[in-house]
C-alpha cells in the first residue's frame, strides 16, 4: 500500500464516509499512538505509524501487509 492510498483512507476515516472499495480493514486504536503492535495469533508485530493532516486534524496511520489492515490513531482533538 502507498502513501496515497493510505492519505486516502485516512481522510476517508476523518470524514467518516464509506471506506475505498477492496479487502482492506481500517481499525482505529488508541488516541496518539505513534506504534501499534498487532497481535496474530502469539506473535506481535510493531507497525510505525506516520503523520497524516486531514482537515486541519492530526492522525497517525500504519499499515500492516500481514492483516491487510491500516491502524488510525487520532493525535488532535475534536
Amino acid at each position: 500500500m502507498n502513501e496515497k492510498q493510505i492519505t486516502q483512507i485516512v481522510e476517508q476515516f476523518s470524514r467518516k464516509s464509506e471506506p475505498l472499495e477492496g479487502n482492506v480493514k481500517v481499525m482505529r486504536v488508541p488516541d496518539y499512538k505513534t506504534v501499534y503492535v498487532e497481535h496474530i495469533g502469539e506473535v506481535g508485530r510493531s507497525i510505525t505509524l506516520s503523520e497524516y493532516k486531514v482537515d486541519g486534524k492530526i492522525y497517525w496511520a500504519g499499515y500492516s501487509s500481514r492483516s491487510d489492515t491500516v491502524f488510525v490513531s487520532q493525535a488532535s482533538r475534536d
